[in-house]
């Protein structure tokens, strides 16, 4: 329903350097990001974002690279994450049926490798939302607004924001953070490119008797990619790990059905017996698969952001990597030209953003595209072919760092 803004007296604007609209993980990071480095950040989210004191765990984390954490330290969330995230020292690629021993042709990352530190840490979705709202509410630059409405009235020298009670703000540049349905993108008539899987994500966690050893398995199985993520302890379960996994849009519908019992023994079918006995987590969660992108990321006074710019196939697990990558660049675009006096919402500025985001937005839509039609199947030849190609990646030492780099998000 439209948001109905009564006649109200003329007031004060308030000034502010940027607004973000959507306090969700990406928009949330930015905010902060550009707090620490010294702006007056204005986000408007239109869901309440109560302190979180004691939330329950309900098996969703998030897949850091190193190469993003550095953005989240920067931004004084990962230091005050209350859940210690979990690193990722090994990867183990394989390939297989479900009820089958995986086969002997696989790939193995170790962080050791490349004399690095982890590969990436697993940070529970719940432990992220506290630190997020906790940086929010704290002030220190940001001003929050949530729950909230806003009109959005993108001029030419600046950006007049209304809240629905009446109070206003005036920036030089306005971000759409709001996911991929975004309302500010819609309206600034920026086209999208979309392309469903007729597949869906699967979420949950499971504990497990055997220690995981902070080593994440990728297994593929005719259904779509199965990944098996090591996640720190919590209270009953000192061995914990997240599972991620796709189907086909029917299959995922009827294990979306089944009872926690039935559904847990699909869970360890696919899983194998590595792991020991397992037990469901949490909730679990489902999903239809989508990628998306943007044809533009830029409009006047405006930049795309997150899943407002793109989405991808989750068989990487790079998605929120891509977006703390957006926010890494715009920050360091921002914060420059605020210590310059340069206007923030110059269409150059905006422009290099575009050029510095879009190119390595569109290699990881391509790649994650053309890995789930290469691992998403079971037809021979390619089993075949993909099994001998994860063999000798596994061989060829140069080829091999050269993955572990991109998995570590360098």
């Amino acid at each position: 329903m439209p948001q109905v803004f009564a006649d109200v007296p003329r007031v004060t604007e308030t000034p502010v350097d940027v607004c973000v609209i959507g306090a969700g993980p990406v928009g949330g990071a930015l905010a902060c990001r550009l707090a620490e480095g010294g702006a007056r950040v204005l986000i408007i989210d239109r869901n309440a974002l109560p302190p979180m004191e004691h939330p329950e765990f309900d098996g969703r984390a998030y897949a850091i690279a190193a190469g993003s954490q550095p953005l989240l330290a920067s931004a004084s969330l990962w230091a005050s994450l209350p859940f210690m995230p979990n690193p990722i020292e090994q990867i183990r690629v394989s390939d297989g049926r479900p009820g089958r021993p995986p086969s002997p042709l696989f790939l193995h990352f170790d962080h050791r490798e490349l004399c690095a530190g982890p590969f990436g840490w697993m940070v529970e979705a719940r432990s992220l939302r506290i630190a997020l709202n906790r940086r929010l509410h704290a002030g220190g630059g940001i001003i929050l607004r949530a729950p909230a409405e806003a009109k959005i009235e993108r001029l030419e020298e600046h950006v007049l924001v209304t809240l629905a009670d009446g109070e206003r703000f005036r920036a030089p540049l306005v971000v759409a953070a709001e996911g991929r349905e975004s309302p500010l993108r819609r309206a600034a008539g920026i086209p999208t490119i979309r392309y469903p899987y007729r597949q869906s994500g699967m979420v949950c966690a499971v504990a497990h008797e055997e220690p995981h050893h902070n080593v994440a398995l990728e297994h593929f199985l005719p259904g779509g990619p199965f990944a098996q993520l090591p996640l720190g302890p919590t209270p009953g379960a000192p061995n914990v790990s997240a599972i991620v996994f796709t189907e086909g849009a029917r299959v995922a519908a009827a294990l979306a059905e089944l009872d926690q019992a039935a559904f847990t023994r699909e869970v360890a079918r696919r899983l194998g017996r590595h792991l020991g006995a397992i037990r469901l987590l949490g909730k679990r969660w489902h999903y239809p698969l989508s990628a998306l992108m943007a044809t533009r990321y830029t409009d006047r006074r405006m930049v795309l952001v997150g899943d407002a710019a793109h989405g991808i196939h989750p068989i990487a697990g790079q998605g929120f990597n891509l977006g703390l990558r957006d926010v890494a660049v715009l920050a360091d675009l921002v914060l420059g030209a605020l210590q310059a006096g340069e206007d923030l919402g110059d269409a150059a500025l905006l422009a290099r953003y575009q050029r510095l985001r879009r190119p390595d937005n569109l290699v990881m839509l391509a790649a994650t595209d053309g890995l789930d039609r290469l691992f998403s199947t079971d037809n021979p030849v390619l089993r075949v072919a993909r099994d001998l190609g994860i063999a000798g990646v596994h061989r060829l030492p140069t080829v091999k760092r050269f993955f572990m780099r991109r998995a570590m998000g360098a």
